[in-house]
């Protein structure tokens, strides 16, 4: 059964859930759930034992995304993303200004793998998994034309 946490919860979550278990963060919006996010998802687990995703607030997918976004709220998108087999553990993020918090949160969950999706990296993932002392794993690439957006022009246009 999946557990959805709050970053508060996370002081304790290496010692609690990780004992000898390999971690694997990913992080995302998961805004509008596609085959795409359930490969991605399904390829992540499969690099550990564990998958913690950390997902963005509402505040930022609509920084990141635009007007009219999120489609759902942050507490649907993880009741949604619950309900995927492969995610273990899903961690509600506050709004984030600065990079510098993510690299906080991914210090309380010392993931073992930071997985991500070739062409998708950021400097910020190679830093991150550096200061966790994770590794960064390119665990897929772009899974066809998939893409949160793509749809929802799709449905608008």
């Amino acid at each position: 059964m999946t557990s959805i946490l709050t970053v508060e919860s996370l002081k304790d979550f290496p010692r609690k859930h990780a004992k000898g278990k390999k971690v694997v963060l990913v992080g995302g919006c998961f805004d509008v759930l596609h085959p795409g996010h359930v490969i991605f998802l399904e390829k992540a687990k499969r690099a550990g034992d564990l998958l913690v995703v950390i997902l963005e607030s509402d505040q930022m997918v609509k920084k990141l995304k635009g007007e009219g976004r999120p489609v759902h709220t942050q507490k649907d998108r993880a009741l949604i993303l619950s309900s995927v087999r492969f995610v273990d553990f899903i961690v509600m993020l506050p709004f984030l200004k600065f990079e510098n918090q993510y690299d906080q949160v991914v210090s309380l969950i010392k993931p073992d793998i930071i997985a991500t999706t070739k062409g998708v990296s950021s400097p910020h993932h190679q830093r991150s998994a550096k200061l966790a002392g994770a590794k960064l794993k390119y665990v897929t690439k772009l899974v066809g034309n998939h893409s949160s957006s793509r749809i929802l022009n799709l449905k608008r246009g």
